[in-house]
């Protein structure tokens, strides 16, 4: 997977904060969707954040979204790179524990049912939520093509 790729892609929907806002569901967030609850902010570190530090949060979150994905889906690496960023991408903004809810979605990846797991990715309460982002993601899903965005391909 392109990294990098991810890295644009989670800018654009997750957005970047340099200070400690509430998000959607009033949990305290900072950078690029860094969820201050779950990992509070580094010992010495005070808000606003610099790019350096926001680089830094957002680094270890990828890594650790990508580690949960291979304990937890081994499958997942064996996908096409457009779908391993989709599947990254919902891992990233609603936790392991939010992805892994999506258990007909996710079966359907697996099986290659990719039109079957788009459907089912906005048929869902996250798609509600996230709304465009869902969608783009839906069509990644389904098509294996991730739609230009903001410059990103």
């Amino acid at each position: 997977m392109i990294i990098a790729l991810l890295e644009a892609e989670l800018r654009r929907d997750e957005g970047v904060r340099y200070s400690i806002y509430r998000d959607t569901a009033g949990i305290p967030t900072v950078g690029v969707g860094h969820n201050c609850q779950i990992s509070p902010l580094p010992a010495g570190w005070v808000c606003p954040l610099t790019d350096d530090q926001v680089n830094q949060l957002m680094t270890n979150d990828i890594t650790s979204t990508l580690a949960k994905l291979d304990f937890n889906l081994p499958w997942w690496s064996g996908l096409d790179e457009v779908r391993q960023r989709v599947i990254a991408n919902m891992a990233f903004n609603m936790g392991i524990s939010g992805l892994l809810t999506f258990r007909n979605t996710l079966t359907n990846i697996k099986l290659g049912y990719y039109t079957a797991a788009a459907t089912g990715m906005r048929a869902s309460l996250w798609a509600r939520q996230v709304g465009v982002r869902s969608q783009r993601l839906a069509q990644a899903m389904e098509t294996g093509v991730m739609p230009v965005a903001d410059g990103i391909a």
